[in-house]
């Protein structure tokens, strides 16, 4: 179930950042059915992307239970889902955020809390470096 729970948030997400694109490209009289396209197909590549850690979760702990090593394998599968969720949604609010800023010029509250996400976002991938 938590795996429909984060796909559904992170199909959500994609999709409200992809209105909020095309809603930011008609204000701005730029609108491009090309740079819809790649939008798209980004977006579905981090629906696959998500797909893809559920089931290295899943494949992960079935390798833990046929190697006796059960409590492990749930730690590392669900870190592995976890981090890439997490990655993605700090990343689509971020975007959302960006787009409403150029939508709405006046909400110039969005840019404190757009840095903020930033600074989230460059913390977790220095860890990984």
């Amino acid at each position: 179930m938590q795996y429909i729970i984060m796909l559904l948030i992170i199909i959500g997400l994609a999709t409200a950042d992809y209105l909020t694109g095309i809603i930011k490209a008609y204000c701005k009289n730029d609108i491009c059915s090309s740079k819809m396209r790649k939008g798209g197909l980004n977006k579905l590549g981090e629906v696959i992307i998500m797909l893809t850690a559920c089931g290295l979760d899943i494949g992960i702990h079935a390798l833990g239970k046929y190697y006796q090593a059960v409590e492990l394998s749930d730690i590392a599968g669900a870190v592995t889902a976890v981090m890439v969720f997490t990655y993605i949604t700090v990343m689509e609010i971020i975007s959302i955020f960006e787009n409403y800023t150029e939508i709405n010029p006046e909400a110039k509250w969005t840019l404190k809390f757009i840095r903020k996400l930033k600074l989230f976002k460059e913390e977790g991938n220095s860890d990984e470096k």
